[in-house]
C-alpha cells in the first residue's frame, strides 16, 4: 500500500481507502462486513470512509464495531453531515450549527471514538449560511472531535469560500470528495485546478464506475443478477446514466490496455484515478473479502503516458466532462 498526503496537511492516508456507503448495514450481513474490513486491515488500508446517512446511521455502527481493537492511532476515520439522518424531522438535515453539533456526537458514539480524522459536508447546504456552517466546523475542530474538514461534491466556487473562511476561523479545510472515473471527469475542468491552487486534495469515489469499468455489463444483455445495475438498492438509479449499449462497447474496448498494463479491468480503473497528482485516494467498497484484495492490487501501479492516451481514444466522446454537472447534480435545496 502507498500512503498519500491529503491537501496542504501532514496527515497522510492510504491510497485505497475503504468506503461502506453501499454495503454495511444494508447489503451485506455483518459478520461479513467485519471481514471486508479486516481484509482492508491486512492489506495495509488503514483509511476508512463512512457518513452518518448510510444505512440510516448503521453503516457507521457496523464501521465501529468491525474497527473495535485496533490502535486508533494508526487508523484514519473519516465520516460525513448533511442528509437526512432519523426520523427526518426539520432540523435532521443540513449543515445548521444545530445538526453539525448533534451530528457529530451521534457519530462519535455509532464509530465509539472520541474524535474523527475528517469530518465532511457530504454537500453544500443552499439554505444555511456558509458562516454558520464554517463556524460550527471550526468549534468542532476546538472541541478535538474532528482534526480535519473536508467537503463532498462542491463547486469550485463554493470551495474557494469555504477555504477562505477557514482559514480566517483557524482550522484546515484539506479535502474534497467527489465522483472521479475514466468515464465522469466532470472535476478536471474546474475543481481540480482550484484545489491544487489551494492545497487541497481529492478522495474520489466511485473510481469504477458503480461496476462498469469492470466490463461485466456487456452490451445488448441484461445486467447480471445480484449486480449493482439489477439491484433496486443497491445504486441502479445511479449507474443507469452508464448503462446504454454504447458505453458498454466502449468499455469492452478497454479490455485489451487492462492486459498491457497486466491489470484486472477494476484495478485499471482504480489506477486511472490514482494517476492524478491531486487525488490522495480512491474510495472502494466491498460486499467480500476477495474484493478488497483485488482491489488494493491498484495501489502504486502507474500508466505509462501511451497507456493513458489509448485509454482516451478507446472512450472518446462518452467521457462526460462537463463542470457544470457538479453543480447541475447537487440539491438545490434541503430534502427533509
Amino acid at each position: 500500500m502507498d500512503y498519500r498526503y491529503l491537501g496542504n496537511s501532514g496527515l497522510k492516508i492510504s491510497e485505497i481507502t475503504y468506503g461502506n456507503w453501499l454495503t454495511h448495514g444494508s447489503q451485506v450481513e455483518n459478520d461479513v462486513a467485519k471481514e471486508c474490513v479486516a481484509a482492508a486491515l491486512d492489506a495495509g488500508i488503514s483509511t476508512f470512509d463512512t457518513a452518518d446517512v448510510y444505512a440510516n446511521t448503521k453503516a457507521e455502527t457496523v464501521l465501529g464495531e468491525a474497527l473495535k481493537g485496533e490502535r486508533r492511532e494508526s487508523l484514519e476515520i473519516f465520516t460525513k453531515v448533511y442528509w437526512p439522518t432519523g426520523p427526518g424531522g426539520k432540523n435532521d438535515t443540513g449543515l445548521s450549527r444545530k445538526h453539525i453539533m448533534e451530528s457529530i456526537n451521534g457519530s462519535l458514539e455509532r464509530l465509539q471514538t472520541d474524535y474523527v480524522d475528517l469530518y465532511q459536508a457530504h454537500r453544500y447546504d443552499t439554505e444555511t449560511p456558509l458562516e454558520e456552517t464554517m463556524q460550527a466546523f471550526a468549534d468542532v475542530v476546538r472541541q478535538g472531535k474532528a482534526l480535519y474538514i473536508g467537503v463532498s461534491e462542491w463547486t469550485a466556487e463554493r470551495i474557494r469560500e469555504g477555504v477562505k473562511l477557514s482559514k480566517e476561523l483557524g482550522f484546515q479545510l484539506i479535502s474534497s470528495q467527489p465522483q472521479y472515473s475514466m468515464l465522469w471527469r466532470v472535476i478536471e475542468g474546474e475543481v481540480v485546478p482550484t484545489c491544487e491552487e489551494l492545497g487541497v486534495s481529492q478522495i474520489v469515489w466511485s473510481p469504477i464506475a458503480q461496476g462498469v469499468l469492470t466490463g461485466k455489463y456487456q452490451p445488448g444483455q441484461q445486467p447480471p443478477e445480484g449486480s449493482r445495475a439489477a439491484d433496486e438498492k443497491g445504486g441502479a438509479d445511479m449507474i443507469k446514466r452508464f448503462m446504454n449499449d454504447d458505453v458498454l462497447t466502449r468499455v469492452q474496448g478497454l479490455q485489451p490496455v487492462a492486459d498491457e498494463a497486466g491489470v484486472s479491468m477494476a484495478q485499471l480503473a482504480v489506477a486511472w484515478v490514482l494517476q492524478n497528482p491531486n487525488v490522495a485516494a480512491a474510495l472502494v467498497g466491498a460486499s467480500r473479502p476477495e474484493q478488497v484484495h483485488e482491489n488494493v492490487k491498484a495501489a502504486g501501479v502507474k500508466l505509462e503516458p501511451a497507456l493513458m492516451k489509448q485509454i482516451d481514444d478507446v472512450l472518446g466522446d462518452i467521457v462526460e466532462r462537463d463542470p457544470g454537472k457538479t453543480k447541475e447534480t447537487a440539491p438545490q435545496q434541503r430534502v427533509a
